[in-house]
C-alpha cells in the first residue's frame, strides 16, 4: 500500500506565492509519474505539472496555464515533489492532488495513487 500526503495549502492574496509538498510512503519499488493536479468547484481535474519520468532529467511537464509562474521539483531519495506558485491568480484556486504511478515490487505493475488533496485559494 501506497499513501501520498500533501501539504502547504493555504489562504494568499494575488501575485502571492505557495509551495505543495507532497511525500510519498509505503511499499515503494519505484515510481513512474509523479505530479499534482487541481480540481477547481465545477470543473474537471487538471494536470498542474508532473514528472512524466520520476528517475530521469528533464521530464516535466507543465500546463500552458501554469508555465512561468509554477515550478515542480523533487527529491527522489525520500519520493517527494514540490510544487513552487508564484505569481498566484484567483483562477489558480482550487483542490490540489498529488498523484503518483506506484509498483511496490520488481516487476510489478505501477498503480496509480491519490494524495487526498489541499486547498488553495487566491483571493484578496
Amino acid at each position: 500500500q501506497v499513501q501520498l500526503v500533501e501539504s502547504g495549502g493555504g489562504l494568499v492574496q494575488p501575485g502571492g506565492s505557495l509551495r505543495l509538498s507532497c511525500a510519498a510512503s509505503g511499499i515503494i519499488f519505484s515510481i513512474n509519474f509523479m505530479g499534482w493536479y487541481r480540481q477547481a468547484p465545477g470543473k474537471e481535474r487538471e494536470l498542474v505539472a508532473g514528472f512524466t519520468s520520476f528517475t530521469s532529467i528533464n521530464t516535466t511537464n507543465y500546463a500552458d496555464s501554469v508555465k512561468g509562474r509554477f515550478t515542480i521539483s523533487r527529491d527522489n531519495a525520500k519520493n517527494m515533489v514540490y510544487l513552487q506558485m508564484n505569481s498566484l491568480k484567483p483562477e489558480d484556486r482550487g483542490l490540489y492532488y498529488c498523484n503518483a504511478e506506484v509498483a511496490s515490487f520488481r516487476g510489478g505493475p505501477h498503480r496509480n495513487y491519490w494524495g487526498q488533496g489541499t486547498q488553495v485559494t487566491v483571493s484578496s
